[in-house]
């Protein structure tokens, strides 16, 4: 064996994933820690302290509002899931390096985002039948 060259380490897929898991678990909890500190740092500001008068509460001017506020809620929160198991997906068919059992996983993580925008694309059925039956 020549002194200079380096003989070539094979971990096992288990400690490869192992050492994927902690970077990606350290970076979604710093962008959780991130979006929650600007939210806190957000929601403390007070208009009266600037010298502006603070507003009102907010009051929906009818039953109509309020229901294109859920949909656009639903839809919004369906479509933010729907992208993030296609972004998981997507990441774990790159990751898989052709091993079935991780491909398939990606699959059922494409199949649900699948389904996240197709109920994101439902939620403004759901609202109009919910406002047939309240009579909004």
């Amino acid at each position: 064996m020549n002194p200079t060259s380096h003989p070539e380490v094979h971990f096992p897929r288990s400690a490869r994933r192992a050492l994927l898991r902690r970077p990606v678990l350290i970076a979604v909890v710093v962008a959780v820690l991130v979006v929650a500190s600007g939210a806190a740092a957000f929601a403390g500001q007070s208009p009266g302290a600037l010298g502006q008068a603070a507003p009102a509460a907010p009051v929906a001017p009818d039953l109509e509002t309020v229901l294109n506020n859920v949909r656009n809620w639903i839809m919004g929160i369906l479509a933010l899931l729907a992208t993030v198991f296609l972004s998981v997906g997507g990441v774990r068919y790159l990751v898989a390096n052709g091993e079935p059992g991780e491909v398939g996983k990606a699959k059922d993580a494409f199949r649900n985002a699948g389904w996240g925008y197709g109920l994101a694309a439902l939620a403004p059925v759901a609202v109009e039948i919910l406002k047939q039956i309240v009579g909004g």
